[in-house]
């Protein structure tokens, strides 16, 4: 379906790809990891046509139709979102104005009408209604979400309704990059399903380990302008990578080995008159041998021993009776919670059911209209949103920020911890007031960790970092002593962190006294149980 060949592709200087290979077979599941920077969005764009190689080709089957989900969707028409989904070709999305056009009017008898319906009729626009309709449930719409402009949504909604688009066309290559941006846990778990059942081929670029495992079963890394291809998921492939750094260290050691064997021989005989003819041919030895690079390790996880945090109360915090609601919409009525020393929870539930809303009100962030909210009388508490950032020294470079922070932290620890959460080299010299939106919630995080309260709420804290930085954060936060409550998206990190799971749900709090997966065996909503089919 798929055939990259020789493919080189030089950007500002920089060597992506030289001589690199590629092959997606029809039906096959295929990753593309690497570090960013990489290459892999670039590729993308080789395979779509938008950007040319220097050398080589990029060959797609002249029968293959190919689909793309890009990380950020542009802004919307005055479409709704179910047109948006059914809209699968431009041709069927003016066949269906049109109709509507008419059918509004009551001039369903003219001649543009009927051509309208007989390209609608041709795409089997009649079938694919219904199949959208459940795809849009799928991904958390409402059903009178359905026929809502566009642009009365956020960002997120529209790339879940870009997202239906696609699997309402199911093109034989799905191209998808980050798709589990925009999702919650519940339309995250119903996609993973979906898909697992996806009768076309797929491409994707992802920073969730669980999602990949599921549906995966090759990996192409970018690694060293080459694309080196691993059979089998995620998992398998961090262990055969590992495994093929080894081989490759050996490899180089060996050559080296057996080099300063031969120069030996040759600086040892070479005024030596009767091995002249063997210093000669050990010699050319040396000039036709293919040397080794020396292998570059592959990047791992930076381990740090985070201060903890003084002890708290046994009780953390504590909401009694609280009614929260914006305007007339009741969020919360008679709310009780406690939180308490030790706990580990995450909040679960679908887009919009309060659960960003409850940390703000746990953080002190939002003012509720009646009962009490009760902090522990030595709880220090710490609130990270990836839309908030804390007051910083807009004058500090990233590398004093830390350092600042981190009391008596030395500069190389300071160093390496940004490196994990994506400050390399040069970046650490940035000033604060240069920074984006997701680099000032990085360095939101790492002020976080070098220098911990003992209650710790995030909202989706995993955003904006890599596979790497998201397991530099987990190993940080495994050993943080504290009490932690969290939302994330991140299955991986979820089950390797929650201990209680809260699910929240139209002002209704249940409390499931153990992990993700508990949660989903009590809840039936594991994965095992049912099927759903693409």
């Amino acid at each position: 379906m798929l055939i990259i060949r020789k493919l080189t592709k030089t950007i500002g200087g920089r060597t992506l790809f030289e001589n690199a290979d590629m092959t997606i077979n029809w039906g096959e599941r295929v990753a593309l990891v690497g570090p960013n920077g990489a290459g892999k969005s670039t590729l993308f764009k080789m395979i779509l046509k938008e950007v040319d190689a220097d050398t080589g080709s990029v060959e797609v089957d002249d029968y293959a139709i190919t689909g793309y989900l890009a990380q950020e969707a542009g802004d919307p028409g005055d479409e709704t979102i179910l047109e948006i989904a059914i809209s699968i070709t431009p041709e069927l999305t003016q066949a269906i104005r049109t109709m509507r056009e008419h059918e509004a009017a009551g001039t369903t008898d003219s001649g543009d009408y009927h051509k309208a319906q007989d390209v609608f009729d041709a795409a089997n626009g009649y079938q694919l209604e219904p199949k959208a309709k459940k795809i849009l449930a799928g991904l958390g719409f409402a059903s009178d979400a359905f026929d809502s402009p566009a642009p009365e949504f956020s960002g997120g909604w529209i790339m879940r309704a870009h997202l239906a688009q696609l699997l309402v066309m199911e093109p034989d290559l799905l191209m998808l990059d980050e798709p589990t941006n925009h999702l919650d846990l519940t339309a995250l778990v119903w996609l993973q399903r979906y898909l697992l059942n996806y009768p076309g081929a797929m491409l994707m670029i992802s920073h969730d380990r669980d999602f990949m495992d599921a549906l995966i079963e090759t990996v192409y890394e970018i690694d060293e302008e080459q694309l080196i291809s691993y059979t089998g998921n995620y998992t398998s492939y961090l262990e055969q990578r590992n495994k093929r750094y080894t081989q490759k260290v050996q490899a180089y050691r060996n050559q080296n080995k057996e080099i300063e064997r031969v120069q030996e021989f040759i600086d040892r005989f070479r005024s030596v008159t009767s091995k002249a003819a063997q210093v000669q041919s050990r010699v050319k030895q040396l000039e036709k041998m293919n040397r080794l690079p020396k292998p570059i390790a592959p990047r791992k996880v930076f381990k740090f021993n985070f201060p903890q945090p003084k002890r708290s109360n046994q009780k953390v915090i504590e909401l009694e009776k609280v009614h929260m609601a914006y305007g007339e919409k009741v969020i919360y009525e008679s709310l009780d919670l406690t939180i308490e020393r030790g706990d580990r929870m995450v909040l679960v539930g679908p887009n919009g059911a309060g659960k960003s809303t409850l940390l703000k009100i746990l953080a002190g962030q939002l003012e509720f209209q009646s009962g009490t909210r009760k902090a522990g009388f030595n709880t220090q508490l710490g609130y990270y949103s990836q839309h908030r950032t804390e007051s910083m020294n807009e004058a500090n470079t990233v590398l004093e920020e830390v350092m600042a922070s981190g009391g008596d932290m030395r500069e190389d620890e300071a160093r390496s911890i940004l490196g994990s959460f994506l400050f390399r080299r040069a970046d650490v010299h940035k000033k604060i007031r240069v920074l984006s939106g997701g680099e000032k919630s990085r360095l939101n995080l790492v002020k976080f960790l070098v220098n911990p309260p003992n209650l710790l709420l995030m909202d989706e804290p995993t955003t904006h970092l890599d596979i790497i930085s998201i397991e530099a954060l987990l190993q940080a936060l495994k050993h943080y002593e504290g009490t932690l409550v969290f939302i994330s998206h991140d299955v991986h990190f979820i089950k390797n962190l929650a201990e209680t799971t809260l699910h929240v749900d139209n002002g209704k709090l249940t409390r499931y006294a153990g992990g993700y997966d508990y949660y989903l065996e009590k809840s039936g909503l594991d994965d095992s149980r049912g099927s759903v089919t693409a």
